[in-house]
């Protein structure tokens, strides 16, 4: 089932703020803080409920555990970092189980612009306006917030536009 225009727009003012925090203080920290990963899943549980037939809340609840599951794993194998891991698995109750598809290419383009972007600032005179930001000091991590944040609020803005 894909994601309502009506769901997703309950969703959207809440988590479009938390989106931008996250890839600001990713780019600018190399972190996505616990407050922000708690505060989404926060939102979910409580906007869900109201939002969400109490069966489909359940299932997108587990998809959490699944998400944090594997990413702990991944985070384990230093695939991923763990703020990045958090974060997918405090997203993941967001996304309906009909969208994956969607949402992989989606956060595939979306990973690829950000990864271009990132890369064309840190070595352009728009560094100058934040030359403090570890992830232009860093040389080989890059901050997923950037691509991760994106892609929620893409996938929920696609979702109130073009919602079924």
């Amino acid at each position: 089932m894909a994601i309502s225009a009506t769901v997703a727009l309950w969703f959207l003012p809440f988590v479009l703020p938390l989106c931008f925090y996250v890839a600001f203080t990713d780019m600018k920290q190399m972190r996505i803080t616990n407050q922000a990963v708690v505060l989404l899943g926060v939102i979910f549980v409580v906007i869900g409920l109201i939002v969400l037939p109490f069966d489909v809340y359940l299932w997108r609840l587990m998809s959490l555990i699944i998400v944090l599951a594997v990413g702990i794993l991944l985070n384990a194998a230093g695939v991923m970092g763990a703020g990045d891991a958090k974060f997918a698995a405090a997203a993941a109750p967001f996304i309906a189980l009909g969208d994956l598809r969607l949402l992989m290419a989606l956060f595939m383009a979306t990973l690829l612009a950000a990864a271009a972007t990132h890369r064309a600032a840190k070595y352009s005179p728009l560094r100058r306006l934040a030359p403090e930001w570890q992830s232009w000091q860093e040389t080989k991590k890059f901050p997923m917030g950037l691509a991760l944040g994106t892609t929620l609020a893409l996938y929920l803005i696609l979702g109130a536009l073009y919602g079924r």
